[in-house]
């Protein structure tokens, strides 16, 4: 792999593009500190300075993977709001495009799926707020019939757990259809009927009203927080 210090880039930039392009190729093991700092054109101890260890350049690379990607989509989720695309058809994009990414990123994937690193992760947190948007778009639309926290955790296993599956079974065998149909079932766990008479009319409203609460006129910050807090309490009780 050709020395990029044309380029350019620092040498951390450089350090986390080769490992990035290894780790993509040929999973952590090919990640080695010697092999790296080669192609980065930098002696080996600048890995144990600028990242510690191995561990933390493979943290710090899958940071910068999904960053970059967390990135795009947030350019897409601003795009579609702006164009006023119907929030269920964002939703869906944002579902393909996260199986998509795991499975193209497989490496990354496993190790931002473990929860540890998840949980220190800015990359992996500000992915969750992106969600958490397209979800608010489908509450405020009036078709969510759990609450947005609910619906965000829903889809993030419902989209791990597809991924883990496909990754682990051979390229040759995977069912095709399997993300999409973890996705349809998955819409009738959050989603209720087109507005209109049903059973869930109510609890739909209270979840509505709640994700335009900071919306309402009128009223005082104290009057919106004790809204807020009675209609968290009674979707709660609700789903449990």
């Amino acid at each position: 792999m050709a020395q990029t210090r044309e380029s350019g880039k620092s040498p951390r930039a450089r350090i986390i593009d080769i490992a990035a392009s290894l780790l993509h190729e040929h999973g952590p093991a090919a990640v080695t500190t010697r092999g790296v700092a080669e192609a980065a054109g930098v002696q080996a101890p600048a890995i144990y300075r600028l990242f510690g260890d191995k561990d933390g350049l493979l943290e710090a690379v899958a940071e910068h993977v999904m960053s970059t990607f967390v990135a795009e989509k947030s350019d897409t989720v601003d795009a579609a709001a702006a164009d006023g695309i119907d929030p269920l058809d964002d939703l869906r994009v944002g579902w393909d495009k996260q199986i998509a990414f795991g499975l193209a990123n497989p490496s990354v994937f496993r190790l931002l799926s473990d929860p540890d690193r998840v949980r220190d992760s800015v990359a992996a947190r500000s992915g969750r707020q992106l969600l958490a948007s397209r979800v608010h778009r489908v509450a405020v639309a009036g078709r969510l019939r759990v609450s947005e926290r609910r619906a965000i955790d829903l889809i993030q296993a419902a989209g791990v757990g597809t991924i883990q599956q496909l990754l682990s079974t051979p390229t040759d065998h995977r069912d095709p259809g399997l993300a999409d149909a973890m996705y349809e079932t998955l819409l009738q766990q959050i989603l209720t009927d087109a507005p209109g008479p049903s059973g869930d009319d109510i609890m739909t409203a209270a979840i509505t009203l709640r994700a335009v609460t900071g919306e309402l006129c009128g009223l005082s910050g104290a009057e919106r927080r004790l809204m807020t807090e009675w209609l968290d309490r009674a979707i709660e009780a609700h789903q449990t």
